[in-house]
């Protein structure tokens, strides 16, 4: 997949298939219009090409609107774009000054002019250009003018399991993970890198990754204990996640750490990508470190359980 991140380096395509969105997590509402994008593509021997922009516009338009946390950091949702086998990924950065873009102007300009655009994908009830006032119906009006057919996606084919990248946010939010990896297609993850802790966890055998808090927005699950696939080096490890206040040792700051399973390296200062697999138990209090320890053996055993290993 070739990336773009300035709309003069498009490169000039014979038929390009093309869709437009955030994709937010890449969910799968999303792999329904990609999978339709790919499948147009494949037909006239064209290329599929997808547009997304960065910040997510919510993140400009609302400054004020911190809660919103994202499922996907822009170099996530490059990699999950590639595996999904896309041909050419247009990242256009967010402004005030983009958000004032007409639809008429987004049309000419980007989709015609710059793209080429021969098939135009969407989801249903797709809206663009400014005051979200480009539909489908303004589209299809106007696409012999502008020279390239618009497909919709219908309704009942993208929300066919009322998904939604809200719906997936809440479910984490819960640690329900098992919804929000249902409705994600895949494992929700977090990249971070490890920093320095206080090593008590080495204290009592269990010695732990402290990871820093993701940036850019990125949405942490809820407080709890997690059966995870932990990432690291191109290899792939099973452990244990704990994030919360930690009540049973100081309770004062949110605190990310995974420990590892059959793994005792030095990863201060690297990057791990974390897939979360089960919420294995929700935050406690044990009053002492002896009755925690206890608690972990019972987490390691629910862990290897959760993900299949010895």
């Amino acid at each position: 997949m070739e990336v773009i991140r300035d709309i003069k380096d498009f490169p000039q395509l014979s038929h390009a298939v093309v869709t437009s969105g955030t994709f937010d997590g890449v969910h799968i509402g999303h792999q329904k219009i990609l999978k339709r994008v790919k499948e147009r593509a494949r037909q006239s021997n064209g290329q599929s090409v997808v547009i997304t922009y960065w910040p997510h516009p919510r993140l400009v338009l609302f400054p004020e609107d911190n809660d919103l946390r994202l499922l996907s950091t822009i170099e996530e949702r490059i990699e999950q774009l590639r595996s999904f086998g896309i041909d050419y990924l247009l990242i256009i950065p967010f402004t005030k000054e983009f958000a004032r873009t007409s639809s008429r102007s987004f049309i000419t300009d980007v989709l015609v002019r710059a793209i080429n655009t021969r098939v135009l994908v969407i989801g249903y009830d797709h809206r663009f250009g400014k005051n979200r006032e480009g539909s489908f119906e303004n589209l299809k009006a106007r696409s012999a003018q502008y020279g390239f057919e618009v497909e919709e996606i219908p309704r009942q084919d993208v929300d066919d399991v009322a998904v939604s990248s809200t719906k997936i946010r809440k479910a984490l939010e819960e640690g329900d993970i098992e919804t929000a990896n249902r409705y994600l297609g895949h494992p929700y993850s977090l990249t971070s890198v490890v920093v320095e802790g206080n090593r008590l966890g080495r204290t009592i055998g269990y010695p732990t990754a402290n990871l820093a808090p993701p940036a850019n927005n990125k949405l942490v699950p809820g407080n709890g204990v997690y059966a995870v696939w932990v990432k690291h080096d191109q290899e792939k490890h099973a452990g244990m996640m704990n994030i919360g206040l930690r009540p049973t040792v100081d309770g004062k700051q949110l605190s990310i750490e995974v420990h590892i399973l059959h793994f005792d390296r030095d990863l201060y200062g690297q990057t791990l990508t974390v897939e979360f697999v089960e919420l294995l138990r929700q935050e406690q209090n044990f009053g002492n470190l002896k009755a925690l320890k206890e608690q972990l053996a019972k987490d390691k055993e629910a862990t290897k359980q959760a993900l299949g290993v010895v």
